[in-house]
C-alpha cells in the first residue's frame, strides 16, 4: 500500500467531515477511478460482567460471576478492483481473544477469493475461501455495521463445526438481475477432527457426520425494492444510521446431503441430509433527513433441520472453561446456552436512530433490541434470548461505543428426562468499536 500511495496516481478522495474514513484507506491505480486498492479495518473491544450458569467454574474454582475484557474481533481487508472485471479480496483477523485464550494464536485468514465478472453487475464467478452463505442475511456480516453487539449468531449456523469462522473453500456465484440480488456459493466442508467446535459424538441425538464430508450448497436471494446494496463483499450490513433507503425480502438455505447421522433404538447408524431454510425481511431509512432520525428493522423465520434431537450449546467468548459436577445444567459453563437446535425459529431486532448531533461535536445515540424465539425438538420450553442496548454513536459506525444487557434461560433435566428452563442470567457489556 505504501508503495503504492507513493507512485504518481490519482489523488484519494476526500471523505466527509462528519464520516470520515467511511470507505476506509483507498488508492486509485487508474486516472479514471476504475481500478483501486481499499484497506478497512476494525476492532472491537469488550468490557464485561457475566452471571455464569450454574456450577461453573474458571481452571477448577466455582465462579457465580466473570469480569473481564476481551477482543471480540478484530479485522483487516485488504480489497481491490484489479481490472474493470478482476475483484480481489482478503480478510485476516481475529475473534473471541480472552484471557482464557491460548497466546500468540488465533489470527487467520477469514477469506482469500479473487472473482471474474463474466457479465458486469449481471453475474460474477468467484473461488476461495468464502462467505457467500444462507440461510439468511446474517449468515456473514459486515462487522462494522453490526446492530448491536452481535448479529443472529443463530444464522451462523455451521460455525466453526466444519466451516472455518463461516467460510468453505469453494466457489461461488453473485450478481443482481434487475432488483434481486442472488448469492450462490458450493464448498467443501472442512473435516470435523479439526474443528474448534468439536461435535458431539454419535448418538440417538443426531450429530454432524465424521466421515467424507459432501459438498454444501448455500443460496440467499433478496428483492431489494429501494436503494440497491453493494454486494462487493459477503457481509451484510447492519445498520445504515440514516444514509440509505433499503427494503428488502429476501430467502435462503444451507443444505449438506449426508451431513448429520444419528443411530436408532436398534443401534442401525442413519444418515441424513443437514438442511436449513429462512425467510426474513429488512428496512432501514431516515424518519426525519432534516433531523437525521432513522429507523433499522429486521425481522425471519426460519426452519432448521439438523436431524432429531439435535442441539448445540454456544457461549461467545465464553469467560468460564468448567462446571462442578453436580452442580450445573444443560447449559453448560460461562455464558453458554442452547442457541441451535432442530426446529423452528423467530427473530426481531429494532434500532432508533435519534436526531443528528444530539450530543453536539460528540455525535447521537441510537437504542435498539433483539430477541430470539426458538421451539427445538429437544426443548420442554422455548429459548427466548433477548438483547436490549444502545449505542453511542460519536462518529457514526466509525468511533462507536454500546451498551448491551442480554438475558437468556438455564435448562435443566428433569427426573422424566425433559429440558425445562429453570432460571435466567444475564450479561453485561460495554463495547468499544473503532473502524475505517
Amino acid at each position: 500500500m505504501l508503495l503504492l500511495a507513493a507512485r504518481p496516481v490519482a489523488a484519494q478522495i476526500t471523505p466527509p467531515a462528519d464520516f470520515p474514513l467511511k470507505d476506509g484507506l483507498k488508492t486509485y491505480l487508474s486516472k479514471d477511478s476504475t481500478t483501486f486498492l481499499r484497506l478497512n479495518f476494525v476492532a472491537q473491544t469488550w468490557v464485561r460482567l457475566n452471571e455464569n450458569n450454574p456450577g461453573s467454574t474458571v481452571n477448577g474454582e466455582l465462579a457465580s460471576s466473570t469480569g473481564d475484557v476481551g477482543l471480540r474481533r478484530v479485522r483487516l481487508v485488504l480489497s481491490g478492483q484489479l481490472t474493470k472485471r478482476v475483484f480481489v479480496y482478503v480478510q485476516f483477523g481475529q475473534n473471541s481473544f480472552s484471557y482464557l485464550s491460548p497466546r500468540k494464536t488465533g489470527s487467520f485468514f477469514h477469506d482469500v477469493t479473487g472473482e471474474y465478472a463474466i457479465v458486469k453487475r449481471a453475474l460474477s464467478l468467484g473461488v476461495g475461501l468464502n462467505g457467500w452463505n444462507g440461510p439468511g442475511r446474517y449468515s456473514n456480516s459486515a462487522a462494522s455495521s453490526i446492530l448491536g453487539l452481535d448479529p443472529p449468531v443463530f444464522q451462523e449456523a455451521t460455525n466453526d463445526v466444519n466451516d472455518q469462522l463461516l467460510r468453505q473453500l469453494g466457489v461461488y456465484a453473485k450478481g443482481k438481475l434487475g432488483k434481486l440480488d442472488y448469492r450462490m456459493a458450493i464448498g467443501k466442508p472442512f473435516v470435523t477432527q479439526t474443528a474448534t467446535a468439536t461435535p458431539d459424538p454419535l448418538s440417538h441425538n443426531s450429530t454432524y457426520t465424521v466421515g467424507n464430508p459432501r459438498a454444501q450448497y448455500h443460496g440467499y436471494f433478496m428483492y431489494q425494492f429501494l436503494d440497491q446494496e453493494s454486494n462487493a463483499g459477503a457481509g451484510t450490513v447492519g445498520s445504515y444510521v440514516g444514509r440509505k433507503r433499503v427494503f428488502n425480502i429476501g430467502a435462503g438455505m444451507l443444505y449438506e446431503p449426508q451431513g448429520v447421522w444419528h443411530t436408532t433404538l436398534a443401534g442401525d447408524t442413519v444418515r441424513q441430509a443437514l438442511q436449513l431454510f429462512g425467510v426474513d425481511v429488512f428496512y432501514d431509512a431516515p424518519l426525519n433527513p432534516a433531523k437525521g432520525t432513522a429507523l433499522t428493522a429486521y425481522g425471519g423465520f426460519f426452519h432448521y433441520d439438523f436431524g432429531p434431537g439435535y442441539l448445540r450449546n454456544n457461549g461467545v467468548m465464553n469467560p468460564a472453561n468448567g462446571v462442578r459436577p453436580g452442580q450445573g445444567s444443560f447449559n453448560g459453563p460461562g455464558n453458554s446456552y442452547p442457541l441451535l437446535g432442530t426446529g423452528n425459529i423467530v427473530y426481531a431486532q429494532a434500532g432508533y436512530l435519534l436526531k443528528r448531533n444530539l450530543l453536539g461535536e460528540h455525535g447521537t445515540l441510537q437504542p435498539y433490541a433483539s430477541t430470539q424465539v426458538a421451539r427445538y425438538d429437544r426443548l420442554a420450553d422455548p429459548l427466548v434470548v433477548a438483547n436490549f442496548g444502545i449505542n453511542w454513536l460519536i462518529v457514526g459506525n466509525s468511533s462507536k461505543v454500546t451498551a448491551n444487557y442480554q438475558s437468556r434461560p438455564i435448562y435443566t433435566a428433569q427426573p422424566n428426562g425433559d429440558l425445562a428452563a429453570t432460571g435466567r442470567r444475564g450479561e453485561y457489556v460495554l463495547q468499544y468499536q473503532v473502524a475505517f
